[in-house]
């Protein structure tokens, strides 16, 4: 795994990509002597982070299905509502 300082992202940030390309192993990049951050692929960062993109999705999709779901209409069931259109008694 290769180490890259801050200030050479800043200047050479299409190498470093270009790079990251080819080997497809991530890049360390630091600042001072401290790890600040991990370039990865977005290969690899779909591979890694699916779970959390699926759990995104599932809550975007029931946010959506609660949204369209119809309001009651005067506090009534929809089988009393059934009921009373067909004529069934109560």
């Amino acid at each position: 795994m290769k180490t890259v300082n801050a200030l050479k992202i800043r200047n050479n940030l299409g190498e470093i990509l270009d790079l990251l390309e080819k080997t497809k192993e991530p890049i360390l990049v630091s600042k001072g002597r401290e790890i600040r951050a991990v370039l990865i692929t977005p290969e690899q960062f779909q591979d890694r982070f699916i779970d959390y993109q699926a759990r995104e999705r599932k809550q975007q999709l029931l946010d959506t299905i609660k949204g369209l779901q119809a309001k009651s209409v005067g506090g009534r069931k929809s089988i009393d509502v059934l009921r009373e259109i067909r004529g069934y008694p109560k």
